[in-house]
Order: structure tokens, then sequence, then C-alpha cells
């Protein structure tokens, strides 16, 4: 009953199976996978964003360049400040504003662009207080240059002279005469009555959208393997139930025991006897 399972057709079937259900495993494995990397990111972050907070602070130099392990950490540098930028359309409490940023020279020759603090309202340079003057060494939590389109970051250009849309050396390199690092400060005290804007979370650490994306992802695979392994028993299930047909004479089977259907009269595949009664002549007149 199940020699069907031998021919061609089924050769090519069951090689299909063979191989689809592994990769659908693996590809749900490797999915999941990618979702408890993301939790356990996140973890981390939540545990060293709480540790940066006691840990003291240390030298810029010795957390540079900036990666998921030294974003937020305590950072100290001295030198004076120079040119002052507004950074427009950051939300800090719920509420509108703009960030004063204020680029730091180094004694490198570098400047380090130092968040000084949040103030409410369109940007507007009337209201940002100007920098201390002299040399000064700030104290805040380092993070690494932002992406435009990403993290509340706005993409769009066109901004007013003294404003910038993003904060990071690419984005500062055009506007300001001198290197700048490939990181920002934002002061753990804000200067001169602004609010202190908290250090964000490193990229690709949280429980975002593509997270859950990935949780999806694992489902719909798992599925995929469950789906080929019922169509396979629903597929010999069919064959089978056709073959006991042909058994019975109902349906007939072509050259690889595959069974087909036959057209037959009254359902019993037997044809319709010929009608051989004899029709007498009627004479003519």
């Amino acid at each position: 009953m199940y020699r069907f399972l031998l021919t061609p057709r089924w050769w090519g079937i069951n090689v299909f199976v063979l191989l689809a259900i592994p990769f659908c495993i693996f590809m749900g494995s490797w999915q999941l996978s990618r979702f408890e990397d993301r939790v356990q990111d996140h973890r981390d972050a939540g545990e060293q964003a709480t540790a940066a907070k006691t840990d003291p602070a240390r030298p810029l130099a010795e957390l540079l360049p900036v990666d998921k392990k030294t974003s937020g950490k305590q950072t100290t540098a001295t030198g004076r400040y120079g040119k002052q930028l507004l950074v427009p359309g950051r939300e800090l409490d719920d509420k509108r504003g703009f960030y004063v940023l204020t680029l730091l020279r180094t004694d490198d020759g570098r400047a380090l662009p130092v968040v000084r603090g949040w103030l409410p309202g369109a940007a507007d340079p009337s209201k940002a207080p100007a920098a201390p003057t002299g040399e000064v060494t700030v104290t805040g939590a380092l993070q690494a240059s932002e992406t435009p389109g990403s993290n509340g970051v706005p993409a769009a250009g066109g901004l007013p002279a003294g404003q910038t849309g993003a904060i990071s050396s690419a984005a500062l390199v055009n506007l300001v005469p001198y290197d700048v690092y490939d990181a920002w400060v934002t002061l753990a005290k804000a200067d001169a009555g602004m609010k202190a804007v908290p250090a964000a979370a490193p990229a690709d650490t949280g429980l975002d959208l593509k997270a859950f994306q990935n949780l999806g992802y694992t489902g719909e695979w798992f599925v995929f393997a469950g789906f080929v392994v019922f169509m396979w028993f629903r597929l010999i299930r069919r064959e089978v139930e056709f073959a006991q047909d042909a058994e019975l004479g109902l349906v007939e089977s072509d050259d690889e025991g595959t069974p087909s259907d036959r057209e037959s009269d009254g359902g019993d595949g037997d044809t319709a006897p010929a009608d051989n009664t004899k029709v007498s002549a009627s004479p003519t007149a």
C-alpha cells in the first residue's frame, strides 16, 4: 500500500521535507537567539546605567572609543569652552525643547561636544546661558555619536545657523574649525538653571520593535516546520486512500502506481450494457 513512497515523485517530496524541516528549525532557533541577545543587552544596559551613577569618573582617554561597555560611563575632561550650538526638537519630561551644546577644546587640539543642559520651548540663542570662561573640568556621562533618523534624532536638514540636528562628529565637523571627538558628554549637573540631560542607553540594547520582530520571526519559522510535517502526512493519507480505492476497483492506477480517477456510469466502474433489443420493422404500405 505504501509502495508509492518509492516513486520518483515521492522521492522528491521526501527529500524536500527532510531539508525543509531542519532549515526551518535552524532559522527559528537563530531568530530566538537574536531575541535573547537583545534581552541580555537590555539587562546589561540597565545594570551598567545603575553602576555608572556610583562608579568614579575616569579620564576621557581611557573610555575611548565609545562602545556598549563604555557608553554611559562617567568621564572627566579639561579644556576651554569654545563655539556654542543649539540642538532643537529634543524632549525631556514629556516637554519639547532644545539642548545647549558647547564645544570643549582640550589640550590635544580636539573639541569635545558637551551638552550643558536642556531648556523648554523653541531653540533661541538668547535663552541659552553663556558658557563659563577660562579652563574648566567637566564631569558627565559619555555618549556615542548620534545617527540622524534614529532614537528620536531628527534627520531633516536646513536648520538655521548656530543649530545642529544631531550630536555627531560627522555633523559638527562642518560647523566648527577644529577636529571633534567621535563622542559627546552630557553633564551630570546642568549649568545655570538648565535641566541635566540623562544619558541614553547604547544603541541596539533596548527591547524595541526589532527585538519583538525577532520573536515573531521565531514563531513563524517553527510554524513553517509544523506546516511542512502536516502537509507531508496529509499527502500520504490522500495517496493511501486512493490506493485503497484502487484495490476496490473504484479508481485505476497509472504506471507509477499512483491512483488516477476514471469516469464511470453510476459510480460502480462498469459501463452500461448495450441495448440489443431488436425492433421489428413495420410493414410499409
